[in-house]
């Protein structure tokens, strides 16, 4: 079953798109009106934010939410991770991927991003990924399975520069996290730009969209090089 979306159009001509998954709990409409603030700058760019189905959520009590897939804890991270949950959202996410394509929007004018889970289900998906997409967003979030994630990344995926950014005071995943998840990505070759904002909580700031936009405006630029 395919995914739901919430779509911004492009204001011009449609020549490039970000793909933006939320996080837990959440749905497409949260970051609509980061998207839309975004587009009056980025006119040529269409926002796609998937919706994730429910599921239980062990780490809520078993309560079901929208989520990508099962969290058991965020204090153990690469330990005990849902990889069945997180294989079946990247299918669907590679999904809207496709969809892009089949629009005619080449993949390095895609890029693929997210917030928390979402950030997390970004790097499962485009480290696995057989195309060159033109970047990787990753607000708040982590490496999942850290090792195992790493040990299948794509050569495709290794061209891919990766937007990372984090709030120092983040209480739900933590700085170190993030930290740690620049690091391993870098050890294993990739381009990572590491922004961090002080006092920063689990949440986004002008700061940061200012630094996401830039890092738009260089990978999608309105003209095509």
């Amino acid at each position: 079953m395919s995914l739901s979306t919430v779509v911004v159009k492009a204001r011009q001509a449609h020549t490039a798109t970000l793909i933006f998954i939320h996080g837990l709990g959440d749905s497409g409409y949260g970051w609509k009106p980061v998207a839309e603030v975004l587009s009056r700058q980025l006119p040529h760019v269409k926002f796609v934010l998937p919706n994730a189905p429910e599921q239980p959520v062990t780490l809520n009590a078993g309560f079901r939410m929208p989520s990508w897939y099962d969290i058991r804890s965020l204090n153990k991270l690469a330990n005990d991770e849902d990889e069945a949950g997180m294989n079946s959202s990247m299918v669907k996410i590679n999904q809207v991927i496709q969809a892009e394509l089949d629009q005619g929007i080449p993949a390095n004018r895609i890029v693929l991003g997210g917030f928390s889970q979402g950030g997390a289900m970004t790097l499962f998906t485009g480290l696995q990924t057989e195309y060159r997409l033109g970047g990787l967003v990753v607000l708040s979030g982590y490496l999942p399975m850290r090792e195992r994630l790493l040990s299948r990344a794509t050569e495709a995926s290794k061209k891919i520069p990766i937007f990372q950014a984090h709030g120092t005071a983040d209480e739900v995943v933590k700085y170190q996290y993030g930290q740690m998840t620049q690091e391993a990505l870098k050890k294993s070759g990739y381009i990572v730009e590491f922004n961090e904002y002080e006092n920063m909580g689990h949440q986004s700031c002008s700061e940061e969209l200012n630094d996401l936009k830039e890092f738009l405006e260089k990978q999608i630029p309105s003209k095509q090089e």
